[in-house]
This record gives C-alpha cells, sequence and structure tokens, in this order.
C-alpha cells in the first residue's frame, strides 16, 4: 500500500486489493458452493443435511473468525504507524488465541451436537447428515482458524495476490475430495453429504500450510520473523486483539446466526422448501462475497490511513467502498432476478425446488443492496477501530427488526416463508441506515479531534 493523493489513485488502490481479495473470497465459498451442488445432485436428503449443518456451523465459524480477523485493522495501523515490531507480536499472540478458541469448539462440539440436533427434529436421514458433516468440518478448525490469523496478516501489508494465488491453487484439490468422498467414485467410501465435510477439513489443511509456507520464506513477510517469535506470548496484545474482535465477532455471530435461525425455523416446513430455501441462499450468499471484499479491502485502507493520521483520506476511501458495493449489489441483484429459474436449476434436478428457489430469488435485488450498505459502513467503522456502539446497532437490526418481522410475516399472512426474506431485507437496511449514520459521527470527530490539536 502507498499514500494516494487524487480520486483516481484511490480507486486504483481500492480494485488493486480488491480484485484479488475478491478472487479469494469467491474462492473460498467455492467450497460451499461445491458442497451444496454436490449434496443436492446426490439427493434432496443430502442437501437438506449439508444446509442444516451449515446453519449450525456458519454463525460458530464466522463470529470466531471475526474475533481472530480483528488482527487486520490492528495491523494496518501499526503499518501505517511504521511500528513493526508490534505487528509481529500481534499475528503471534493471534496464532494463539486461533488455537485456543479450535481447542474449545472442538470441546463444547463434542458434549453439545447431538443434543442440538435432536432438539430440531428433523427427519432421521437429514439428523444423520447433518451430524455426520459437521463431524468432518471439525477436522479442519484448526487449521482454518490459523489460516484467518495469516491472511489477516498478508491482508494487512497489502498483498492481497499471494492469499488469492493459494486458494485457487487449493480449489482443484477440494473439488476433487468431494467427488469422491461424496459419490464413492474410485475406490474411495461413498459418504454422501458427510463427504464434504471431510473434504473440506483436508483443503483447510493445505491452505493452511501453504500460506504458513509463504509467511515463513517469503518477503515482505519472512522479515517480520513470525514464527521464529512464537515464544513471545503477550496478554495485552491477546486482550487488545480480544478489545477489537470480540464486537466484531459478536456482530458477525449475530447476523449469521440470525441466517442460520431462519434456516432452522424454515425446516418446520417441508424438505422441498428447506433445499429450495438453502439453494436460493446460497446464491445470494455468493454474490454477497462482493460487498465482504469491499469490507475486507476498506478495512485495510481505512486502518492505513488512521494510523498515519491522514483522515482526510480514510473518509474517502470509506465512502468510495461504500458506494462502489452499492453499484455492483444494484447489477448482480438485478441479473439474478431476470435469470433467476436458469440459477436455481444449477442446485437441482427436482422441478418444484427449482421453482421455489426462483420464487425466492425474487426478493434478491432489495436483500443485496441493504446487505451491501450494512456491511462496508460496518467494515470502515472497523477501520477506525470502532465496533462496539456498531455491534449493537447491528443486534438490535437482525435480531429485534430482522427475526420478528419475518416471523410475523412468514406465519401470520399468506406470504409463508418468503416472508422471511423481506424480514431479512428491512433487518439489514436499518442496519445499513444506522451504521452509515455511526460512520458520519465517527469521520466528524475525527476531523475535529484533528482540527483541536493543530490549534493547540
Amino acid at each position: 500500500m502507498k499514500q494516494t493523493y487524487s480520486l483516481r489513485e484511490k480507486i486504483q488502490q481500492i480494485l488493486i486489493l480488491l480484485i484479488p481479495i475478491l478472487i479469494t473470497q469467491l474462492s473460498m465459498f467455492s467450497m460451499v458452493f461445491f458442497n451444496t451442488i454436490m449434496s443436492g445432485k446426490y439427493n434432496s436428503s443430502d442437501l437438506a443435511g449439508v444446509a442444516i449443518g451449515s446453519s449450525i456451523w456458519n454463525p460458530i465459524f464466522l463470529g470466531l473468525s471475526g474475533i481472530l480477523l480483528a488482527v487486520s485493522p490492528i495491523v494496518a495501523q501499526r503499518y501505517g504507524e511504521k511500528k513493526n515490531k508490534e505487528i509481529s507480536s500481534t499475528v503471534v499472540n493471534g496464532i494463539y488465541l486461533s488455537i485456543t478458541i479450535s481447542v474449545l469448539v472442538i470441546i463444547l462440539g463434542f458434549f453439545l451436537l447431538n443434543p442440538l440436533l435432536d432438539q430440531m427434529d428433523l427427519p432421521s436421514s437429514v439428523q444423520a447428515t447433518a451430524h455426520d458433516y459437521l463431524v468432518g468440518l471439525s477436522f479442519g478448525i484448526l487449521p482454518l482458524f490459523i489460516f484467518n490469523v495469516l491472511r489477516s496478516f498478508i491482508y494487512a501489508l497489502g498483498k492481497t495476490r499471494i492469499v488469492m494465488v493459494i486458494m485457487i491453487a487449493s480449489l482443484p484439490i477440494n473439488f476433487f475430495l468431494n467427488y469422491v468422498l461424496i459419490y464413492g467414485y474410485w475406490g474411495f467410501p461413498e459418504l454422501g453429504g458427510a463427504g464434504a465435510g471431510y473434504a473440506t477439513s483436508i483443503t483447510y489443511w493445505v491452505i493452511a500450510g501453504m500460506t504458513a509456507y509463504i509467511v515463513r520464506a517469503k518477503d515482505p513477510f519472512s522479515s517480520y520473523r513470525v514464527f521464529s517469535k512464537f515464544t513471545e506470548f503477550s496478554m495485552a496484545k491477546c486482550k487488545e486483539i480480544l478489545k477489537i474482535g470480540v464486537p466484531m465477532g459478536l456482530s458477525t455471530f449475530f447476523e449469521t446466526g440470525m441466517f442460520a435461525l431462519v434456516t432452522i425455523l424454515i425446516s418446520k416446513f417441508t424438505i422441498t422448501t428447506v433445499a429450495a430455501y438453502q439453494s436460493a441462499l446460497n446464491i445470494v450468499s455468493f454474490l454477497y462475497m462482493v460487498p465482504v471484499s469491499v469490507s475486507i479491502a476498506l478495512t485495510v485502507l481505512v486502518g492505513y490511513e488512521v494510523g498515519a493520521g491522514r483522515n482526510k483520506d480514510a473518509k474517502t476511501y470509506s465512502w468510495l467502498g461504500i458506494n462502489l458495493s452499492v453499484l455492483i449489489a444494484l447489477i448482480t441483484g438485478l441479473l439474478v432476478v431476470l435469470f433467476r429459474y436458469k440459477v436455481a436449476g444449477l442446485y437441482s434436478n427436482e422441478t418444484a425446488v427449482i421453482n421455489l428457489t426462483a420464487h425466492f430469488l425474487i426478493y434478491a435485488l432489495f436483500f443485496q443492496i441493504s446487505d451491501a450498505i450494512q456491511a462496508t459502513a460496518q467494515a470502515a467503522l472497523r477501520g477506525y477501530k470502532d465496533v462496539n456502539i456498531a455491534f449493537i446497532m447491528t443486534l438490535v437490526a437482525y435480531w429485534l427488526i430482522c427475526l420478528p418481522v419475518g416471523y410475523l410475516l412468514a406465519n401470520y399472512t399468506k406470504l409463508g416463508a418468503p416472508g422471511y426474506w423481506i424480514g431479512l431485507t428491512v433487518g439489514l437496511l436499518a442496519a445499513g441506515i444506522g451504521l452509515s449514520l455511526r460512520l458520519i459521527y465517527i469521520q466528524k470527530r475525527k476531523f475535529t479531534s484533528v482540527e483541536i490539536k493543530e490549534a493547540v
């Protein structure tokens, strides 16, 4: 990364970071895409099982990863301040936290998974697939969390292409493993939807190994000697990561938890409805990788400029990112609505599932725009390390607006399951408006602080 002086240079800087991040996010999501597509082609019951398993795992993974991704804004600000020694310490202690969190998740999963699935009153075939899928995923928790710390470190230095190359290289491995473990080809066991979990875990180990090698052996990462300083545990650094990361993680957890709960509520409908909803959500989530990618780049750029004391540049980057994200969401949302039947056909061979998926996708346009606003506004706030108020805003929007509105529309009107989509859209829009207003306030406060210091 470097200092920019014109709007054109800033747009170029965003794109330089954004494009590799987008390819990386799409590659990561492709693993979920392969899981869903191949399980759906195997049969609807396995697709529903993978859907339920994913609805349980995603909030946990994304929420805990949100804690670890706090490494990115911290390192970005230290990079802007040119405090290289503190960068190494932050990464090392991020890895310590990732190991601790992984162990806790595995222990809790061992005791809580079966009771949780029993409470959901699922068909036996769906419950068995969900259980086995999550067991398979559990073998990849440790490398996945370590990878997220190392990825945050790499992103904060502005070297986003490295992770892109690693992810692209891993895709054929993941596709092959899904193919042979789900269907039982070439002498491998036929595991159905559960095979997708094991395939993904093996791939995570490969990704983490490649990333660790790059950080240890290649410039500029090797100059920070992260693994050579692995004995330098610091409770203060862990607390710094947790202070920023816990609100970030909770915000992500409550967002994904909201989607998971909607999936569970929809599981009370038919297997066709569950499969169609999960297919539609999978499509929308795939498109959501664009605002997510903009958000990651935005957090790094805003953090870097704030660390360097260039608050005007940080403000410009914030609103450039939000506007870019909304524009792309508008375009992709329109395309999905226009070609919804063809897109739905990728997920199932069953006419009933295709038609219902296409019906759900009608709501995708407004959903995409609302989600784009809230995701990028929240990312800009993270660049300022302003996370506590943002967490409260998202908690209110997700759980006091999204869910009640969706539940009422789905159960007390003729809308049925699509009522949940309207509730999600309304809540995400409320979050976007609230976070944008908070961003305006923070930016005004920053400028005021700078002006007061200069006057003194």
